[in-house]
């Protein structure tokens, strides 16, 4: 029996194009994905990445793990003052399961609760209320990952002075590629590659996947958007962590400067995944797991300054901006 068209699970998928050289949205989208896990880039015909943008890769800001960290230790005043109104604060709770446990996020957004309002300044009414809740009736405590941007680890002192904690690195990995095949017509036109078949392409090759198959194999049936072209040499880099948006964003614009310089492939591509885990996804849109948890964006990046974004998420979650 076939499964019910309307009642089976499906991902949304937005794409546009635009150029940095006009009006554009991309950096308000960006800053909008607050709780980054993953960044993968992929740089077709280069064998090693020029000191500019390795330096970019290799220096995304550190996170921090606190264990059985209280939330109402999120209430705490002098945290207030030191990080939540002196820059943007990003946090989830570690190793909890969205459809099943209790998890919590903290970005510059509200999600539910707000500690920039007016009334929830210490001492006010919202506080007061939501204080007594975490104190005295609820007592809830995760491991909790923290970071802040610009301040770091200074500006997070006050909680982690209180906690046993560690300081963590994102990972890098990086990946060097042999006679890669590529979409060869890949332009800023949407409608140069079907999205759908290129997504699962760059997927493949991320997760080092093969997609050089028969129509008959069991193992896989990717293959490459047609038609193709081959990169002598691609690297592939991922990072992987607490990743701020604003680090994003600076690698982005790495990238520009990198297709800008001479004998450079026409195109690069940098895939941003959400935690699948996390209570939100684009600013304070709720997010679950149920099949496959997915929040992602996918920026392809041209030489002559246009690029082409996509940006996925779950069926039933809000549409990503």
């Amino acid at each position: 029996m076939s499964a019910d068209p309307q009642r089976t699970l499906r991902s949304l998928l937005v794409s546009e194009r635009s150029s940095f050289l006009e009006k554009n949205r991309l950096s308000a989208q960006a800053q909008q994905h607050h709780l980054n896990y993953k960044v993968s880039v992929l740089l077709p015909e280069c064998s090693s990445a020029p000191s500019h943008l390795d330096a970019a890769l290799k220096n995304f800001s550190s996170f921090y793990l606190i264990r059985k960290l209280l939330l109402y230790e999120l209430l705490d005043k002098q945290f207030l003052e030191t990080a939540v109104y002196q820059g943007s604060v990003y946090g989830l709770s570690y190793r909890t399961k969205i459809d099943q446990e209790n998890c919590v996020a903290l970005t510059p957004n509200v999600v539910s609760v707000d500690l920039t309002n007016s009334s929830m300044a210490p001492g006010g009414r919202g506080y007061q209320r939501l204080l007594t809740g975490l104190t005295s009736r609820v007592q809830l405590h995760t491991d909790f990952l923290l970071s802040h941007h610009p301040g770091g680890g200074a500006a997070l002192q006050s909680i982690l002075s209180r906690y046993d904690w560690s300081e963590h690195s994102p990972e890098v990995s990086s990946r060097s590629l042999t006679h890669l095949s590529c979409p060869a017509l890949l332009t800023s036109d949407l409608q140069s590659c079907d999205p759908h078949s290129f997504l699962e392409w760059l997927g493949a090759v991320d997760a080092d996947i093969s997609y050089e198959n028969t129509s008959s194999s069991f193992l896989s049936s990717l293959i490459c958007p047609e038609p193709t072209a081959t990169a002598s040499q691609s690297l592939s880099v991922s990072i992987c962590g607490l990743l701020l948006p604003q680090d994003v964003h600076r690698l982005i614009q790495e990238l520009r400067c990198y297709l800008e310089q001479p004998r450079m492939a026409s195109w690069v591509a940098l895939t941003v995944h959400g935690f699948t885990d996390s209570p939100v996804s684009w600013s304070d849109s709720e997010h679950g797991v149920l099949t496959g948890g997915e929040n992602l964006y996918t920026l392809l990046l041209f030489h002559d300054h246009t690029y082409r974004l996509h940006l996925a998420t779950g069926a039933p979650h809000t549409c990503p901006p």
